[in-house]
């Protein structure tokens, strides 16, 4: 999803003093949350009986809760002014297109068309590798997570049915992949917001990012390789589906392609496959009811979101980010020591925010000032903080990403989770650059810095 930026991007006052108890009281929503979901999950050994709504309820009561110095009305307030952002509202529009062309494209029979296609053209063994450089190239070209797991995320759950195969796993393909391009794609709203934060240009950024992201992908295309036999599942089904009936899958894929905006790119699809379905039989009124069951299955995503995004804005009013700020800067040790601050900082926040956007635009003043004090170049703390957001967006099973991958594959937002194996790739290339300071030609004096070391 591309946001709006404004010309100057605002940064946080960060000389603001938060005493500790009211920054740690601010943060723990978020704590909250974990305790709820996570440790309950792992208490009980199940993902799936946990209601994410659940957690998130419990973690946005708490936070009006500790909103300390307001009316209970004006923390509703404050509350609601944040879930009702309009960037909020926008990916509730995502989500209804969305789920109106999932169950429009299954029922007429568009999805079974595709995985026909595509089982013809890959073995079984293939499918998560060829998923996974498939959702890399997309989203590099289209510079949109939410566009590539939209057009790809209903291809892998009806490809690992028909192959009686894993649908997280292939799920957590396409997150991948998309999170790569999202990361590395010039006309990506990361990337913007990087780029003008940091004061470098969006070629020299990819230059830099390119050593941190492609080994990675590179190392998770192996791994998909390596294990695609036995969690793809061998056995495919022989379908009659009508090859024609993948129109609407193209014309999601090549209007994405073509740089449109995904409400288009869904709205197009809808159309297509509202014209295909009237040709082979399928009347108005039963077409409206295939796509009402997909708006009601986003139902609980749509919650979520609304929720999660009013206990953020409440963190935020609160202090918590500007005393996460405060207290990570507070002691940095040279070059290495500042760059790995930078990449916490990036990650933590977009902990708080779950939106890696808002988190590059929120640390990336401050990153700027530290990049200039301890002579790190520009271009290398832009890639640190496209990189480790896009690690953290990518985990997080309250992302936007995640959760409409989760509903319209219908698992729960964790189920993937095991298989992601190409955020945790991406921590290590960070962490190694940081560490052996590569890119080489990045850590020489007359590079893009300022400053002293």
């Amino acid at each position: 999803m591309r946001l709006l930026f404004h010309k100057n991007l605002t940064q946080m006052n960060t000389t603001d003093k938060i005493s500790a108890g009211r920054g740690l009281s601010a943060l723990s929503p978020v704590a909250v949350f974990l305790l709820v979901y996570l440790a309950v999950s792992l208490y009980i050994g199940d993902f799936y009986r946990m209601p994410l709504s659940v957690a998130i309820l419990a973690a946005s009561v708490w936070s009006v809760m500790i909103y300390r110095g307001h009316s209970l009305t004006e923390r509703i307030e404050t509350f609601s002014r944040a879930a009702g952002h309009s960037n909020i509202m926008y990916m509730i529009w995502i989500f209804v297109l969305a789920g109106a062309f999932a169950s429009l494209a299954e029922s007429i029979g568009a999805v079974d068309a595709t995985v026909s296609l595509a089982l013809s053209v890959f073995p079984s063994q293939l499918v998560a590798p060829m998923l996974f450089f498939t959702s890399c190239f997309m989203s590099l070209a289209v510079g949109t997570s939410v566009g590539t797991v939209v057009a790809l995320t209903p291809l892998a759950v009806a490809l690992a049915q028909s192959a009686d195969g894993n649908v997280p796993f292939l799920v957590a393909a396409v997150l991948g992949g998309a999170f790569f391009g999202d990361n590395l794609s010039f006309i990506s709203d990361t990337t913007i917001a990087a780029t003008r934060s940091q004061g470098c240009s969006m070629a020299d950024k990819f230059n830099a990012n390119l050593w941190i992201a492609l080994p990675a992908a590179l190392v998770t295309l192996a791994i998909y390789i390596i294990i695609g036999t036995d969690a793809s599942g061998g056995n495919t089904t022989e379908t009659n589906a009508n090859p024609l009936l993948i129109v609407p899958y193209l014309v999601v894929i090549a209007a994405a392609l073509a740089g449109r905006n995904v409400t288009i790119v869904l709205s197009l699809g809808i159309a297509t496959a509202l014209a295909f379905g009237s040709a082979y039989g399928y009347g108005a009124i039963e077409m409206a009811g295939f796509m009402g069951k997909g708006i009601n299955s986003m139902g609980e995503l749509i919650v979520i979101t609304l929720m999660a995004a009013g206990m953020l804005g409440i963190i935020k009013a609160a202090g918590g980010i500007q005393y996460l700020l405060r207290v990570m800067t507070a002691r940095i040790h040279g070059r290495r020591g500042a760059q790995a601050v930078m990449a916490l900082l990036a990650g933590i926040v977009n902990l708080c925010t779950a939106n890696n956007t808002v988190a590059i635009i929120t640390v990336g003043g401050i990153t700027r000032d530290i990049a200039d004090r301890y002579g790190v170049d520009r271009r290398k703390s832009a890639s640190l903080l496209d990189s480790a957001s896009c690690v953290v967006q990518c985990l997080i099973p309250y992302g936007a990403q995640t959760l409409l991958a989760a509903s319209l594959a219908g698992i729960s937002p964790a189920a993937p989770f095991p298989y992601l194996y190409y955020p945790w790739a991406l921590s290590a290339a960070i962490a190694l650059s940081i560490i052996f300071m590569y890119p080489r030609h990045l850590n020489r004096r007359g590079g893009n810095w300022k400053g002293r070391k």
